[in-house]
């Protein structure tokens, strides 16, 4: 599915909660050094006047909770940059190979680099097959436009930057105090991993697979996010605490609340669009908190070398890092192009790729919930898929294929994705034909089709008219 991979949307969430006064929190809470995985409420009653220097917040350098503060001079900025930069190298031990580059921007700046590095990463061609993507798995409506809501989202959550492929560090000069710390310790530890692994490299390494870059993407900004902690935290251990991913979680869906009308496009955005723009750093986080715990900082630069290749890895650390090799054998069943549907003149190939356990807990957690998600990559060995699309009547058909470690597991795939398909089609009608492990369905999109063939799901949607049993006989041959 669609990768989102400007890493700066989690800073903005995560400030706005650390970095909103205590009189204007309202339902805030203050995370403590001795349980930042629990949450507090903030005490009722009249506000006080002014933050009271007993309420420590680890997330911040000084032990307060921030105020606002006057943004930092252009050369203060920069010299502390310089600073901060030889903090994370002095922590994470990577070190400095070359000058940091850097510039300060305003906000219409940082807006301007961010179209520019969008553009850069993203060709017309690549957003269109991430759009088709997601309208054919029903993620997004017909008129989505991703380009759009990309510059959008990202522009909204902006507080500062470190580009890979100009090897810059963008500033913001509206960021005020100590959150410009906590931008400098994330961003800064990006600028460290470019300069010992490559870092644009490193993410473009497997670019064919979705959920291999997914994974990658959650290794650097997981690794990056646990620094910029353990730099807050001082000497505490991080691989002590014990949920630093769902806690994370936490403070960014707290932080999103308190700047709703500044995060508009996160808030309005599909639930799977939110959760794989917070999986690495949420999930990332807390995979990275399972290495610190098996070798230290300097144990995870292996990470970098030998990086885990899906995101099921990420969801279960212990696959990767234990080296359960047996519980972690990643397939890609086969999938051949069908010819009921290449050989239509008005529909046209897209892609294919794969969903992993990402791709699949946002669809379950958008159209079941997530509490069902977060039992939907028990048993998955490996999928793929394939998309199509009809550009005049703005349609798409989509065919895929699951394989599960057991029958039973691949039923309850199948269970699920029917019910996506029931909420997907609301006007969906069964066919007679239809059993306890074949359905088969017509829309207005087209027909839909779902079995369960041992340990595999095979299904196709959007299938046109005068195809549906060709496409019937073409899943019931895949082997």
């Amino acid at each position: 599915m669609v990768s989102l991979r400007t890493g700066v949307i989690f800073l903005a969430a995560l400030l706005a909660v650390t970095s909103a006064p205590a009189q204007q929190q309202g339902k805030s809470r203050v995370y403590t050094n001795d349980d930042i995985e629990r949450s507090a409420p903030a005490p009722s009653g009249p506000a006080p006047s002014s933050p009271a220097p007993e309420q420590r917040n680890p997330l911040l350098g000084s032990g307060r909770v921030a105020t606002a503060e006057p943004a930092a001079s252009r050369d203060s900025l920069l010299s502390t940059a310089d600073s901060v930069l030889a903090e994370m190298s002095q922590l994470t031990g990577l070190g400095i190979r070359s000058p940091l580059r850097k510039r300060v921007v305003n906000r219409e700046e940082m807006r301007k680099v961010l179209e520019d590095i969008i553009r850069a990463e993203y060709t017309p061609q690549m957003i269109h097959v991430q759009e088709a993507t997601l309208k054919a798995f029903g993620i997004v409506t017909p008129e989505f436009d991703l380009k759009q809501f990309m510059i959008s989202f990202f522009s909204e959550q902006a507080a500062g930057l470190y580009d890979a492929r100009s090897k810059t560090m963008y500033l913001a000069d509206w960021v005020e105090g100590e959150m410009q710390g906590m931008v400098l310790r994330h961003e800064l530890t990006h600028a460290l991993q470019d300069q010992n692994f490559d870092l644009d490299r490193f993410l473009r390494a497997d670019i064919s697979n979705d959920d291999a870059t997914a994974a990658r993407q959650a290794v650097t900004e997981g690794y990056a996010t646990a620094a910029m902690f353990q730099g807050l935290l001082g000497g505490i251990d991080l691989s002590a605490l014990s949920s630093l991913g769902s806690s994370l979680g936490s403070i960014i869906d707290l932080g999103a609340q308190l700047q709703m009308t500044e995060m508009r496009a996160f808030l309005n955005a599909p639930f799977a669009l939110r959760f794989q723009a917070l999986f690495p750093y949420t999930q990332g986080a807390g995979f990275i908190q399972q290495g610190l715990a098996q070798g230290g900082w300097a144990g995870l630069n292996n990470v970098f070398r030998n990086p885990p290749k899906t995101t099921r890895e990420i969801f279960n650390p212990e696959l990767y890092f234990g080296r359960n090799t047996a519980g972690n054998v990643a397939v890609t069943p086969n999938l051949p192009h069908p010819k009921p549907l290449s050989s239509l003149s008005d529909l046209h190939f897209v892609t294919e790729n794969t969903m992993g356990e990402l791709g699949y807990y946002s669809l379950v957690g958008q159209f079941v919930s997530e509490e069902e998600a977060a039992h939907v990559g028990t048993g998955l060995l490996g999928d793929r898929y394939l998309v199509y699309e009809n550009p005049a009547a703005r349609r798409y058909a989509l065919v895929g294929v699951t394989r599960w470690t057991s029958p039973e597991a691949a039923f309850l795939f199948f269970r699920r994705y029917l019910s996506i398909v029931n909420k997907k089609y609301q006007e969906i009608t069964p066919d007679r034909r239809s059993t306890s492990d074949e359905f088969i369905g017509s829309s207005k999109a087209g027909a839909v089709l779902l079995l369960r063939k041992g340990n595999e799901c095979v299904w196709a949607e959007g299938v046109p008219a005068g195809q549906t049993d060709a496409m019937l006989d073409y899943l019931r041959s895949i082997q």
